[in-house]
């Protein structure tokens, strides 16, 4: 479903110009647009064999020895280059005794904020909202009489869209980051329940804030999930059902899904989570009295929507940044003005909008850790895409991401003149 328009008016000049462009194409006026490319199902049709490394001799190792240095149960990796999908498959083990193959599903925790980043954009190119509107307070996107009394400084009424996009709008983790504290402020608050993302909202509005928004950055996991707020109110529709809609499934990428939090709340084709062997269990997150393990129910991974709860295959994270990079070969799900604006280059100490980092040489980041999983999307100047994702954290946690990115180089170095021409997203 895509967003209706709400002006009548224009709706009967719209069909009325269809009509008229129908009858110039019936009398050759206008030539005939090429049917475009659908991609074929990634997660259905992809398997290992057609990531056959003979010719790439070492790839393979490279890649285990990396497993085996930080103890990653198992991991997916695609490469693409110039929206040509050349390389994807499977390393390890995606459950007991179930080998990884390149549709299997996996957390890729923040790199969900990129997804919500371009749900933002295609709203700011319907006029839906703009990137300086304000958020919270009357006026604001998120004006509402539960909100506004729980508002504690008069400087929310000055975080915009782009602040929250940009981890500028003020928050700071000092009295813990909601989204990950949930045990505790339901001691605090003497809550039975889970907290809700309006309950989470209220809570973070009585804080106040760290800086002026829009001055400084400070990560914020919470932003994002306003950002999924600020989609839910702007579209009348829920947040999973506009990404899916009107994102994921214009760019061909059906196996995205919003993340469980536990084993029994796995899809058919998700991985299991594993921690490092020495991580003891934790408190249950919902404040059970219950011990579990730490990449299961240990944080409220489903409340965290846009900030961190998408699950998908790495072949398909490679297809969505085809779909948003300004190359023609994929078609772009958003226009040439956002891409530019979510890839500009300020200075080293600003976010860009949705991605961790963009360079001026174009190369942009996105990172994505918690318990069970890490994940990283790397896109090179040369046009050349590294996506990899873990089924296993480490100590390293974050950290991780340095030593993917030292594999990535590594590999590249050796192997990226040596794939094999051709695009697996589509069946040739």
């Amino acid at each position: 479903m895509v967003i209706s328009l709400k002006n009548k008016k224009l709706v009967a000049c719209v069909s009325a110009l269809a009509a008229v462009v129908v009858v110039a194409i019936a009398s050759g006026f206008i030539k005939r647009k090429e049917t475009v490319r659908t991609p074929v199902n990634l997660n259905e049709t992809l398997v290992n064999a057609m990531s056959d490394t003979s010719s790439l001799e070492g790839f393979d190792k490279y890649v285990k020895d990396y497993m085996t240095t930080w103890g990653l149960k198992g991991a997916s990796l695609s490469v693409m280059r110039n929206d040509s999908l050349l390389f994807a498959k499977g390393y390890g083990m995606a459950d007991t005794n179930v080998p990884m193959r390149p549709g299997n599903i996996l957390r890729m925790a923040s790199v969900s904020k990129l997804v919500t980043a371009v749900g933002i954009m295609i709203l700011q190119e319907r006029e839906y909202l703009s990137l300086k509107d304000q958020v919270f307070g009357p006026g604001g996107i998120l004006d509402d009489s539960l909100f506004n009394a729980a508002i504690s400084d008069s400087l929310y009424m000055k975080i915009t869209v782009e602040d929250l996009l940009r981890h500028k709008g003020g928050f700071s983790k000092k009295g813990g980051d909601p989204m990950f504290s949930t045990r505790w402020l339901m001691i605090q608050n003497r809550w039975r329940n889970v907290p809700t993302k309006e309950q989470l909202t209220v809570v973070q509005l009585k804080r106040p804030l760290a800086f002026e928004p829009g001055t400084w950055q400070d990560y914020s996991n919470y932003g994002y999930l306003a950002l999924s707020m600020v989609i839910e109110k702007v579209s009348g529709m829920s947040y999973e059902d506009f990404i899916q809609e009107n994102v994921l499934h214009p760019a061909g990428c059906t196996g995205f899904r919003l993340a469980g939090n536990y084993y029994a709340d796995k899809y058919p084709e998700e991985v299991r989570y594993y921690v490092q062997k020495d991580d003891s269990p934790v408190d249950e997150f919902n404040n059970s009295g219950r011990k579990v393990i730490r990449s299961y129910g240990g944080n409220n991974v489903a409340g965290l929507l846009g900030a961190g709860a998408w699950v998908g295959s790495t072949p398909e994270l490679a297809l969505l940044v085809a779909s948003i990079d300004g190359k023609p070969e994929v078609p772009d799900i958003i226009s040439k003005e956002s891409v530019e604006a979510m890839t500009e280059y300020f200075d080293p100490d600003t976010f860009s909008l949705g991605w961790n980092d963009t360079k001026p040489t174009g190369e942009w980041t996105r990172t994505g850790t918690f318990a069970g999983t890490s994940a990283l999307v790397k896109y090179f100047p040369d046009g050349e895409c590294w996506v990899f994702i873990t089924n296993t954290s480490t100590y390293k946690g974050p950290g991780l991401a340095k030593f993917t990115t030292e594999l990535f180089e590594n590999l590249r170095s050796r192997y990226s003149t040596r794939f094999p021409l051709r695009n697996m997203f589509y069946a040739e």
